[in-house]
């Protein structure tokens, strides 16, 4: 869904780390969009190369896609995030970061359009196909 909405030349990764010198590790968003160019297969990027970062929320990762994440994310100027939470069956478009975390915040329901304003240009998609936890 994600690709689809894409420029030609920028593209999605995922399963990678990318490094953020204040984490003196290695994160691992569930999916990055990168420029297409840099896309190769490495284990590791570098943070500056991210436009937009995507976690999709499981139980045990709320504390880090929601609020570690989020604020290296930021911090390291990426300019916009997006949390898919099919438990709270929502997603969350996050944009101008900020040393404490993302300025901006909209939280949207699944079944709506989202569109997101980012640096890559303008990113839309339906949300009524992503999955909803059945305990939901």
């Amino acid at each position: 869904m994600l690709e689809a909405a894409l420029p030609e030349r920028w593209t999605v990764v995922g399963g990678v780390g990318f490094v953020f010198a204040e984490q003196e590790a290695l994160l691992c968003p569930d999916l990055a969009v990168v420029p297409a160019a840099a896309a190769r297969n490495l284990d590791s990027y570098r943070a500056g190369l991210i436009e937009l970062t995507v976690e999709v929320v499981s139980p045990g990762s709320v504390r880090q896609d929601y609020l570690v994440k989020d604020r290296a994310y930021a911090r390291a100027g990426i300019a916009n995030h997006l949390i898919l939470d099919p438990y709270q069956g929502h997603c969350v478009t996050l944009w101008n970061p900020g040393p404490d975390g993302y300025l901006g915040r909209d939280t949207i329901p699944y079944g709506k359009t989202v569109t997101i304003a980012s640096t890559v240009g303008p990113l839309v998609f339906d949300t009524s196909g992503l999955p909803v936890d059945p305990a939901r």
